[in-house]
């Protein structure tokens, strides 16, 4: 049985109607944030009080398998010394000097609960994101703990709810949730299913990635940590392969690619080998490491007669920009669904 993409489906009102409830979910991600983050004003507020009474926590710690976007975050800018932790337990050195932050979005994993007890037992400051009534919730209870109440499984909206808190202690960057929110509703706006393929950005990329196996890259950590969610997006929507990575884990990908001849006949028997491409999601990072690096890989793909598509955003803050970047991904991987048909 053969798979091929149907480009008219992206257009095509029926097609879409039936396939509204992912779409509509994307859609939202802009309200998730602005609910999340409404929901836990309060404790958010009353944490910040606490902390001001407390001295700076020696180091920061992420726990639980959702850590590694607090990393992401956190990692370049933390004042204080940061680990993310996913396992169930907590580094040995972890004490009462130490602040413990968890992403719960779901409050049922039982590794992320027995961290949340861990860190009660030791006397840790531990701030979680969870359901109330969750079973995190109930490991939490303790002298030093604080709840920020969410009522969402989105772990980009719980992780906005924690980053906000830690702005506000001066212990992350600027987090701004309305910001956030605001930068995935432009995302809707402009890959909405109303919008056709001649205004649709995801659309378009979803034709691009149709015929080719992606190959995602972002310079920041933030935009690498993107380039590694949509790349599993792409496979999970296709099937197929979708490479993300450093760049010099890329580079011999793009280079071992066979240079396209300007003879070959796009329609002889065996010529729908789909070739690599490079996707570069670009959050505005001007490094000279991210530059250099993207720069090579540009050159690299060039060389080869690879396609090579960007995806840019011009989002107020970090948190956003990589909000944005992930939103336009996976709108693309969504659209690549849709479009795949079997014979």
């Amino acid at each position: 049985m053969a798979t091929w993409f149907d480009e008219s489906r992206l257009d095509d009102a029926t097609v879409l109607e039936s396939v509204d409830g992912p779409l509509r979910v994307l859609a939202e991600s802009g309200a998730r944030v602005r609910r999340a983050a409404g929901d836990a004003a309060e404790a958010t507020a009353a944490a910040v009080t606490r902390a001001e009474e407390l001295a700076r926590p020696r180091a920061v710690i992420a726990a639980g398998p959702d850590s590694r976007l607090l990393r992401a975050v956190l990692e370049p800018w933390c004042p204080v010394p940061f680990v993310a932790w996913p396992g169930p337990a907590l580094p040995g050195w972890a004490g009462s000097l130490d602040l413990v932050v968890v992403l719960a979005p779901e409050g049922s994993d039982p590794g992320t609960a027995s961290a949340v007890a861990e860190a009660v037992r030791r006397g840790c400051q531990v701030v979680v994101a969870c359901p109330p009534t969750s079973m995190v919730a109930e490991h939490a209870a303790g002298r030093w703990t604080t709840i920020l109440p969410t009522t969402t499984q989105d772990q980009l909206a719980t992780a906005v709810v924690v980053l906000e808190y830690l702005d506000r202690v001066s212990l992350g960057p600027r987090a701004d949730a309305e910001q956030v929110a605001e930068a995935l509703d432009a995302v809707a706006i402009a890959c909405s299913p109303h919008r056709d393929l001649a205004v649709n950005p995801a659309k378009m990329l979803a034709i691009a990635l149709a015929d080719t196996n992606p190959i995602v890259w972002g310079g920041s950590v933030l935009a690498a940590r993107a380039a590694r969610r949509v790349a599993e997006s792409v496979r999970r929507s296709s099937g197929r392969s979708a490479l993300a990575g450093d760049a010099e884990h890329l580079l011999p990908v793009l280079e071992a690619a066979r240079a396209r001849d300007v003879f070959d006949d796009p329609f002889a028997e065996g010529s729908g080998e789909r070739r690599p491409m490079l996707l570069v999601l670009d959050d505005g990072a001007e490094e000279h490491v991210v530059r250099e690096q993207r720069g090579r890989l540009q050159a690299a793909a060039a060389a080869r007669g690879l396609r090579v598509e960007t995806v840019t955003t011009d989002a107020a803050t970090e948190v956003g920009r990589y909000a944005s970047l992930l939103l336009s991904g996976t709108y693309a991987a969504e659209y690549l669904r849709i479009g795949l048909v079997e014979d």
